[in-house]
């Protein structure tokens, strides 16, 4: 499996609580790609915080189709040194989380979507474990947050592979690593 970063973030690179900020600028042309990119992954890699805000809301959300159906039925795989009991198709992730993450790009099949989970991006990026990253930079300046993406990544350089603007002013930057 190929490991895709794909993240909300602020232009002053904040990730966290995005449902209070990115939805003024969520447009149709947002969800399509969503939409593409979840018919395009085989699992969800979710760190225990976005775990247990995804598990709490997308179980319970009617007429959401397609991707509902999608989210609701695909694996999940949730790093977590807290949780010890999971549903919703989730498996836990316990100890050296690199490792397994590598042991999980071995396995055939589509992409393994990581979503949100800040912590876990900065963990999986350090470990150069990331293949691709798609980050929708958001036309908004938060001015501070909890969480900022890449906060202890070691300096990384990244080959813009595609950029693409939306009319609500969301650029969706693709990278890869510089060597691959």
């Amino acid at each position: 499996m190929k490991l895709v970063a794909t993240e909300y973030v602020s232009l002053d690179g904040f990730m966290d609580e995005p449902g209070h900020w990115s939805i003024p600028f969520f447009s149709p042309e947002a969800g399509e790609f969503k939409f593409t990119e979840l018919r395009a992954a085989d699992a969800l890699l979710l760190g225990r915080k976005t775990y247990e805000g995804f598990a709490k809301a997308w179980p319970t959300m009617t007429d959401t189709g397609e991707f509902g159906e999608k989210m609701n039925g695909m694996p999940k795989y949730v790093a977590s040194r807290t949780l010890s009991e999971l549903t919703w198709n989730a498996t836990l992730i316990e100890g050296d989380v690199p490792e397994a993450v590598a042991k999980l790009k071995e396995q055939p099949g589509g992409d393994l979507l990581l979503a949100g989970s800040c912590q876990i991006l900065d963990l999986l990026a350090g470990h150069d474990l990331i293949d691709e990253y798609r980050l929708m930079v958001h036309p908004i300046v938060l001015g501070d947050g909890k969480l900022r993406a890449f906060g202890s990544t070691p300096r990384k350089t990244l080959k813009l592979v595609k950029s693409e603007t939306f009319s609500s002013g969301i650029v969706l930057n693709t990278y890869h690593r510089a060597d691959g």
